[in-house]
């Protein structure tokens, strides 16, 4: 086998070096491994480089004529590793992000607020699709999903755990009254999201005891924010992630329902490509997500218990929080 680029790199560092063991610090190898190397080398190049005695190293006149090309390689290697590290370091260029879609339309606007504040050389292209990417053929730096899978070549980190709200425009609640229980939105406008495999069951949980109840209504859509917008009109009841309407449960424009009654969480993950390190870009935009989630999974959902919906009937007791 001829000697490898690797091989010459470690001669010339043996050669600086001036003995095994030095050398083999410098590579971070042992010594063992770096003398079977230069053996392995020698007997693919059928020449002696180096003259081993206990005190010194000395070259031979095949190792003299080999040294001084070993050495170009080593110093284009190092300038090769230092354009990647100063790569690796750069706040520029483009980010490619894949996101479900209520996820991106809740973080684009602040993300691109954060990005043009802080790193205005740094650009991000945003694909929203609630499917599977595939993150190395496609081109992809991040993504968020809710499933991990058993790809090696990929890392995964917690982001969001989703648990959708139930609630409602105090408009619809003036009109149709306000439920006080899951089984009696049997009886109420429902507003469905067809991502779910049997949209039209909702499926609850209190004190570990599940709930089940059979709902209907005008609406059913894969989309959340068309939800968001149908309920804020009055259109009728509707079950959404807290991080898409904190705002609207704080100013009074959507009103919880059912809080003592939870919803089953789904966790969401934020997925990168395995590999020596992150890019400095795409560590940028990776810090900044997972503080968002950190920041939707503490505030938002505060936000969201802060403000329920008033009592069905005058003077009856309100379920635990």
């Amino acid at each position: 086998m001829p000697a490898t680029n690797d091989d010459l790199c470690a001669f010339a560092v043996l050669m600086a070096a001036g003995s095994f063991t030095v050398a083999a610090q410098r590579l971070g190898w042992s010594k063992g491994q770096l003398s079977k190397r230069i053996s392995a080398m020698e007997h693919a190049c059928g020449v002696q480089l180096v003259h081993r005695t206990t005190r010194r190293l000395g070259l031979t006149a095949a190792g003299a004529a080999l040294l001084p090309h070993a050495r170009q390689l080593l110093e284009q290697s190092e300038r090769a590793r230092q354009a990647l590290g100063a790569l690796r370091d750069e706040t520029s260029g483009l980010v490619r992000l894949t996101l479900p879609v209520s996820v991106g339309e809740a973080v684009f606007q602040p993300l691109f607020d954060f990005l043009t504040r802080t790193y205005p050389a740094l650009r991000v292209e945003v694909d929203l699709y609630n499917g599977y990417r595939d993150l190395l053929r496609e081109g992809f730096d991040l993504a968020v999903r809710d499933r991990v899978g058993s790809d090696e070549r990929l890392v995964a980190r917690p982001f969001l755990d989703i648990e959708e709200l139930t609630c409602a425009a105090p408009a619809y609640l003036a009109q149709r009254g306000t439920p006080d229980s899951p089984l009696a939105l049997s009886s109420h406008a429902c507003l469905l999201h067809s991502y779910r495999g049997e949209p039209e069951r909702w499926r609850y949980h209190r004190d570990h005891e599940p709930v089940e109840v059979q709902v209907s209504g005008p609406i059913i859509t894969n989309h959340y924010n068309l939800l968001r917008q149908a309920a804020l009109s009055g259109a009728g009841i509707a079950r959404l992630p807290f991080y898409l309407i904190g705002e609207d449960l704080a100013q009074g424009r959507l009103q919880r329902l059912l809080p003592a009654y939870r919803a089953r969480r789904l966790p969401l993950y934020l997925v990168h490509g395995y590999g020596a390190g992150m890019s400095r870009r795409v560590s940028v935009v990776a810090d900044w997500l997972t503080q968002w989630g950190a920041r939707a999974r503490g505030g938002e959902e505060d936000r969201a218990t802060a403000r329920e919906a008033p009592r069905a009937v005058a003077g009856q007791d309100q379920p635990p929080r």
